[in-house]
């Protein structure tokens, strides 16, 4: 297991990279596959799986929901729980720990939120229920991005992988936020107050030292019934969970955190991710006529990932690295920065995510996962022919 250290080990962060590159592909087989089984003639016993009800009782209290929202609440809030923990390490002992280290990145994420968003934003400025869809391009996909770098093998350099996670990492936070000030619902004060009591406790642990995994895992699984109850979406439980996870050895020189991420990444990476990736990949082909591209919200998600991503990173950085702002890292180019900036157009996971908060008809979901599908293809597309001409004679991984 990885061990906390004042500098995160190269070597965990390879090992990152290199699950994050598998679940990549894990990740694109379990789309296609829902694809194939929407549009091969089991679209009927598709929509029934996920609409089966699935009942979860604990003494008196129960939860009752459809698979598909076990799955987007659920399985997603344990997704988030990692992704808190990798936020949680990069800022305290990561890239994110210095400011000449985090510049770059967060011009770059900054950049890659704000171009995609608001190309969106001009195609559905008429409508505001179009509108609310605004974040949807603006995220990107980790997994995703790294599982096309991983097609390049060690002729990608190293620099270019960490950046891309970071950037990632960034992006991630951000949509966080998002979810969070934009796409929450009324709130219930008695259960948000519940959940509030849940992350004070979490957060005496922390301070008392408390070293016990499950004593966690057990107050955070009340605190996620509660935000789910409050109105705010319950995934952020597990950022908010992952946020009072202590980082510091403990006298046989291990870290909570550490271990939490290492047993939790397998999980997310091969488990969470491609069943999250089945359920909300099935988009039906047919009678879908090339007039629905031009539809705002498809468009809008579309242009907002392959053209808003590179324009918003890479134009950023560039503006950045003009006034003085930032320094390109060792071994990198402005090649390799258009690539990664084209590579982070790959929305998918967040994308979708988010689309399910921003919509709630099958017509305007299908709108989105036809946006977010074709952006995310032409992107990593377009990212791998710009990978394709730049040079790999750098560090190998």
């Amino acid at each position: 297991m990885a061990k906390a250290s004042k500098v995160v080990p190269l070597p965990f962060i390879r090992q990152f990279i290199r699950v994050e590159s598998a679940a990549g592909i894990c990740l694109f087989f379990a789309a296609a596959l829902a694809i194939l089984v929407v549009n091969g003639g089991f679209e009927t016993q598709y929509k029934a799986l996920l609409a089966t009800p699935l009942t979860v009782m604990v003494g008196e209290f129960g939860l009752s929901k459809s698979l598909l929202l076990w799955v987007n609440d659920g399985l997603m809030a344990i997704f988030f729980l990692l992704v808190g923990l990798e936020i949680k390490r990069e800022i305290l002992e990561g890239d994110l720990k210095t400011g000449n280290s985090m510049a770059l990145p967060l011009v770059m994420a900054a950049g890659g939120m704000i171009a995609p968003a608001a190309i969106y934003a001009y195609f559905n400025f008429h409508d505001p229920a179009f509108l609310n869809g605004w974040a949807i391009p603006a995220a990107t996909d980790i997994a995703f991005a790294l599982g096309v770098l991983a097609l390049f093998g060690s002729r990608v350099p190293i620099a270019l992988k960490l950046l891309l996670t970071t950037v990632a990492i960034i992006d991630d936070l951000g949509a966080i936020l998002v979810i969070a000030f934009f796409y929450t619902t009324d709130l219930n004060l008695p259960a948000l107050a519940t959940a509030g009591a849940g992350f004070a406790l979490l957060i005496a642990f922390n301070i008392k030292g408390v070293k016990r995994t499950s004593f966690y895992v057990a107050v955070g699984a009340i605190m996620w019934f509660a935000i789910l109850k409050s109105g705010v979406h319950a995934t952020l439980a597990g950022v908010l969970l992952a946020m009072t996870i202590p980082i510091k050895e403990n006298d046989d020189g291990r870290s909570m955190l550490y271990d939490f991420e290492d047993s939790l990444h397998i999980w997310v990476a091969f488990l969470v991710l491609p069943i999250f990736g089945f359920a909300n990949s099935g988009i039906s082909f047919a009678g879908l006529t090339a007039e629905a591209f031009t539809h705002p919200v498809p468009l809008g998600i579309m242009l907002g990932l392959v053209l808003g991503k590179p324009l918003g990173i890479f134009g950023l950085a560039v503006l950045a690295r003009i006034i003085g702002l930032v320094k390109l890292p060792p071994d990198l180019g402005w090649q390799h920065l258009f690539a990664l900036s084209c590579l982070c157009g790959i929305g998918f996971t967040m994308s979708l995510f988010i689309g399910g908060l921003a919509f709630d008809t099958p017509q305007m979901m299908t709108y989105v996962k036809l946006g977010v599908l074709s952006g995310s293809i032409l992107s990593g597309i377009i990212g791998s022919v710009a990978l394709t001409t730049t040079g790999f004679n750098h560090e190998k991984t």
